[in-house]
């Protein structure tokens, strides 16, 4: 969200959060999700998760890149 930093401003000048979150055009949720956030944390930076493990490490890439260049005409299968 490109206006998070806007949003804070506005709610700590007192505004509710149903009128930021007109004045933005967004859900009164997402407004009230990032208040509750930054109220907590005290940042209103967004968090990141770990996804999904990666299933082969960098070497194996590098392998599995060389092994393309050298077979050319070879199947994935």
């Amino acid at each position: 969200m490109l206006y998070r930093g806007r949003i804070i401003g506005k709610l700590e000048e007192g505004r509710s959060v149903t009128s930021v979150a007109a004045e933005f055009g967004i859900a009164h949720s997402i407004v009230s999700r990032l208040w509750r956030q930054f109220q907590t944390t005290g940042t209103a930076i967004r968090g990141f998760s770990s996804g999904r493990p990666r299933g082969t490490t960098p070497a194996d890439d590098r392998y599995i890149v060389l092994q393309a260049r050298r077979n050319r005409r070879q199947t994935a299968g």
